[in-house]
């Protein structure tokens, strides 16, 4: 049995582009594969705190004595981190918000990212703790950004993902949303058969 973790960050809920792109994802790996565990994180509809002056003192070692704010950010923060390790594969949706990933998507990454927990720092360099896991980014967006300079969310989600240790990373794109409905509903379409090829590989 696998375990998948779906992790939405749209704003918009129900009418979000990248959210319909995961529950279809969702949907269909649940046929193909009935016996596997899906688990969904809505960032959005439960955001994470953002990390602040107080709470980064709660996510470094340290002998001091924790605030309840810090305590509540530090046990969140490892439940974050036990969620991203018991599951195989990762779905991220990721709507592109100014030319990059959602701040509640962002406030994800800030949790998750403890040094000796999640990577480590060695002789050789960086070192990504979080191994051993396919992961599929559903990125959706208004203009048409992909393979040009303005395209900074793929880019940086290849650096962050692999600089904890997610190196098998496929891209689906969802682009030109905003230049009207026959556009966005090809963009959906061609979405979903790269998502009906992922789920049968």
């Amino acid at each position: 049995m696998s375990k998948v973790l779906v992790l939405k960050s749209s704003i918009l809920a129900g009418y979000s582009q990248s959210g319909q792109l995961a529950d279809h994802l969702v949907s269909e790996w649940k046929a193909a594969h009935p016996g596997d565990e899906v688990t969904i994180r809505d960032l959005a509809a439960n955001p994470i705190p953002v990390l602040d002056g107080e709470l980064v003192g709660a996510l470094r070692p340290s002998d001091a004595e924790l605030s309840a704010r810090q305590q509540e950010a530090l046990s969140l923060s490892n439940e974050l981190i036990e969620e991203l390790q018991a599951h195989d594969t990762i779905v991220i949706a990721a709507p592109m918000y100014n030319f990059n990933i959602p701040t509640q998507l962002k406030n994800y990454f800030d949790l998750v990212a403890r040094a000796g927990i999640t990577f480590r720092y060695t002789e050789n360099g960086p070192e990504g703790l979080v191994k051993g896991k396919k992961v599929v980014v559903l990125t959706s967006r208004g203009g048409i950004h992909k393979d040009t300079p303005n395209d900074l969310l793929t880019p940086y989600l290849t650096i962050f993902l692999g600089f904890l240790g997610m190196t098998d990373v496929q891209f689906v794109f969802a682009e030109g949303i905003g230049y009207g409905p026959e556009v966005a509903q090809k963009a959906a379409n061609d979405a979903k058969d790269a998502i009906s090829k992922i789920v049968a590989a």
